[in-house]
């Protein structure tokens, strides 16, 4: 069947000596400590009617809420959002430009579904076709856009694998560009193996991720309401969703604050699917639906998705950038005028927690990487990670974040002079301890 679709604030929470417990000076693992506040309530009682939904807090890719999450589905356009993330990166990378003209091929010209209707030898800019794709979810800008990067679209298919595995999407497999079933391809072009494409809710989440992360403008494109391709033909954005969509008529019921991207998707085996995205108060949330009944019901169900977040989570700051945390201050220094030098965190740990959560008790564990850093050293050098652990009652994952332990002050080389005595005073230091041990 043919695809038919067009388609922190961070809240400063001081950790005291009391609130944090540290369980080695070593790499260990540690249990989470877990939060005093109450139970989020669980996602059954959204009763959502999709195959699958996940969603994701994009800040710590936390999942907040998993239905059938790991089950791999037809995406259909969602697997646009892969093509998307790899034009993006080529235009990024100085590759290709968004002003390059693009001349349709084959294969382009003869996809079906949902299309701007592109002749063989047509001429537009990368730009323009992104657009196309992006907000109109068109089947032969996409193919267009994935032959100009990679010369042929199984090329480009291979550099999507690629790139889901590197994303740690593995759970994903990709047979085009576009999302279409194997059938519906252009026969002098589907891939000879008998596979289709696959996603799972949260491998999709992921690679949303990746976009709003790596290519923080993405909303320039997702946000557009509408385009006038050929300067002529009207796109419009089947993102009904989108804030901007607040007082469109046919639209506004479905208008969410915050709302600017990311891809619907259709085909009868896939059913409706969206995975959208928004921000409030300096939280984004990534939700992604698999499997609707209808078209406006992909959209309502991840009104619950997203409300779910929103109304029981927030971002918490458990330790700022620059700190020094109680029982790890120092690291240990070879050849230096010190022999320790202090340490502080490179940057900030933040978790999600029940919004609410007055107070957050994480446990943690340091690793100073064996062999004690050798002077001289300048501030800001690694000196080795700390890794918090915290567990929010009612959530399934338990929370990690690790960062960097890097040196506050430099530390200049001793002399020859000095390290001869320290050297003559730790032989006597540890002959005393030999002889002490004798009795």
């Amino acid at each position: 069947m043919v695809m038919n679709m067009l388609c922190m604030s961070v809240i400063p929470a001081a950790v005291s000596a009391e609130q944090v417990t540290q369980v080695a000076t070593a790499a260990t693992t540690s249990a989470a400590a877990t939060s005093t506040t109450a139970k989020v309530p669980s996602p059954d009682t959204l009763g959502l009617n999709v195959k699958s939904a996940v969603l994701m807090e994009a800040s710590t890719g936390e999942i907040l809420l998993s239905v059938n999450a790991d089950q791999a589905y037809a995406p259909a356009s969602m697997t646009k959002m892969m093509t998307e993330y790899i034009v993006t990166e080529k235009v990024k990378q100085g590759e290709i430009s968004w002003d390059d003209i693009v001349t349709v091929g084959k294969n382009a010209a003869q996809s079906v579904g949902s299309r701007i209707y592109l002749a063989e030898g047509d001429q537009h800019t990368v730009r323009e076709l992104y657009i196309a794709m992006a907000i109109g979810s068109a089947n032969d800008a996409t193919v267009a856009l994935a032959e100009y990067v990679a010369n042929s679209e199984e090329e480009f298919v291979k550099l999507m694998n690629e790139e889901a595995q590197r994303m740690g999407m593995t759970d994903t497999h990709f047979i085009n560009s576009t999302g279409l079933n194997r059938d519906d391809m252009p026969e002098e072009f589907r891939p000879e193996e008998d596979r289709e494409t696959v996603m799972t809710a949260k491998d999709v989440a992921t690679l949303t991720r990746y976009i709003v992360q790596d290519h923080p403008d993405f909303a320039e494109f997702t946000s557009l309401q509408s385009y006038d391709f050929r300067g002529k033909d009207k796109i419009i954005n089947w993102n009904w969703m989108l804030e901007a969509n607040k007082n469109i008529t046919n639209f506004k019921k479905y208008a969410y604050e915050g709302l600017d991207g990311m891809k619907t998707g259709h085909t009868t085996a896939a059913g409706y699917c969206f995975a959208g995205t928004a921000e409030r108060d300096g939280m984004r949330l990534i939700s992604v639906v698999m499997g609707a009944e209808t078209e406006p019901g992909r959209f309502t169900e991840t009104k619950k998705v997203l409300d779910y977040g929103y109304n029981n989570f927030e971002v918490k700051q458990v330790v700022a950038g620059k700190t020094t945390v109680t029982g790890a201050e120092t690291a240990p220094v070879s050849k230096g005028k010190e022999s320790t030098v202090p340490v502080v965190t490179e940057e900030a740990v933040n978790f999600i927690v029940p919004k609410g959560t007055e107070t957050i008790e994480p446990e943690f564990t340091t690793n100073f990487e064996g062999e004690a850093l050798e002077a001289p050293i300048e501030a800001g050098t690694k000196a080795g990670t700390i890794t918090y652990t915290y567990k929010v009652e009612g959530m399934d994952e338990v929370q990690e974040q690790t960062v960097n332990l890097v040196t506050s002050e430099k530390v200049e080389k001793a002399g020859w002079f000095r390290l001869m005595f320290r050297g003559i005073g730790d032989f006597f230091g540890d002959m005393f301890d030999s002889i002490k041990n004798l009795f």
